[in-house]
């Protein structure tokens, strides 16, 4: 068939009534996809998918080769959801699975997990490699053939990449990683893959009593336990199409054991050897004898390059022991030469910031005269260097 002669189609995306849920997976559940979740055992997931299972319009076929059906009857029971369409079966056989799947015809597969699943056209052990492989590929035959979204539950390894053959991924249309901490509340559902969406969005969820809590306003997780002391500096980033303004937190101090530390928290440590080495060159501020502790408040876990300005302002700082104006945020690039360099969707983070109450934001200054944007009673701070930065901050 000739590639001009394929009609477009409109992909139909039915809502999970989950606002974070459905924004990572691009705005909907797609009929006929398969997409597979991977987070620590405790982190939520298991209570999320229930969530979503009860909240569906529709019948749903929840199977469970970990839990008793009285368990999962006890989990809805807590999150104060019930609905009579929600179909539990505790099996662990993939041919009884899909008997099952005829007998109740559902409009939405969960399977948790997929490491507890078998089928008997092997003869290995359940969550081995061959088993792992062979049930997800059933599965999947399963959702093509009769238009069923499928979601998949996956355990994870020591090293936090999902438990299985690496072709588990490539046969799937979705990937999500649940992140977080079991001993804090707050939790992000975060897409490493997307066959119908972006892969820059996450979720914000906050684990209650009552189940996982959507967070649609991150103010509340990375700013509002805020200090004002030396050290710290708030970034517009951008997360997928969702603006947010975190708190980067930096402790600079003399290197007491004699070989300087240096560790980051949600941000990438190579890329701060880097801002460190820019600093001590244009800025001749000298970190070779100190130690370097750097933290993306509120557990987050940043890629975006607009975070470097607010990073340098933190180590700045700290180093100089000298606080940041209030309500000030800062977003750029920095480059080798110590130049601010241009990010995307400036707008949207200026934005999100006048929204907030902030009063000023750093910007690249090769941005300013190209905005379209009215920043209100928010003042523009346009930087081309950092020492430009330096001198107006500090």
């Amino acid at each position: 068939m000739a590639l001009d002669s394929i009609l477009p189609g409109a992909i139909v995306r039915r809502s999970s009534h989950d606002v974070e849920f459905d924004r990572v997976l691009g705005g909907g559940i797609v009929p006929g996809s398969i997409t597979l979740i991977g987070g620590q055992p405790g982190i939520g997931k298991s209570t999320l998918l229930l969530q979503v299972a009860l909240s569906w319009q529709g019948k749903v076929l929840y199977v469970s080769g970990e839990e008793s059906a009285e368990q999962i009857k006890m989990r809805a029971d807590r999150v104060n959801q019930q609905k009579s369409q929600t179909y539990i079966l505790a099996e662990t056989h993939l041919e009884a699975v899909i008997k099952e799947v005829g007998v109740v015809e559902p409009d939405l597969i969960i399977v948790d997990s997929i490491q507890t699943v078998y089928t008997n056209t092997l003869e290995s052990a359940p969550g081995t490699v061959s088993q792992v492989r062979d049930c997800t590929s059933i599965l999947q035959r399963l959702a093509k053939e009769q238009n069923i979204p499928v979601i998949v539950i996956g355990h994870i390894t020591k090293e936090g990449s999902l438990a299985g053959p690496k072709i588990l991924e490539h046969v799937v249309d979705t990937v999500l990683q649940f992140e977080g901490d079991r001993h804090h509340s707050f939790r992000i559902l975060r897409t490493l893959k997307n066959r119908f969406g972006s892969t820059d969005e996450i979720g914000i969820y906050e684990m209650m009593q009552h189940g996982m809590i959507p967070v649609e306003n991150p103010f509340k997780i990375f700013l509002q336990e805020k200090s004002n002391l030396s050290g710290s500096a708030v970034a517009a980033t951008l997360e997928g199409q969702r603006p947010m303004l975190i708190e980067v937190q930096a402790l600079v101090g003399n290197a007491v054991y004699g070989t300087p530390q240096r560790s980051t928290t949600g941000f990438d440590l190579r890329r701060m050897h880097m801002l460190l080495a820019v600093l001590e060159k244009r800025c001749g501020l000298f970190f070779g004898q100190m130690d370097v502790f750097l933290n993306i408040a509120g557990g987050l876990r940043v890629t975006d390059p607009a975070t470097d300005l607010a990073v340098v302002a933190a180590l700045v700082s700290s180093l100089e022991d000298l606080t940041m104006p209030p309500q000030t945020c800062l977003a750029g690039e920095v480059g080798l030469s110590g130049e601010i360099r241009s990010v995307q969707r400036l707008e949207q983070r200026i934005a999100e910031a006048g929204r907030l109450g902030f009063e000023q934001i750093f910007i690249p200054a090769a941005q300013a005269t190209a905005l379209d944007v009215k920043p209100g009673s928010m003042r523009l701070v346009q930087v081309g260097h950092i020492q430009e930065l330096y001198d107006q901050l500090f």
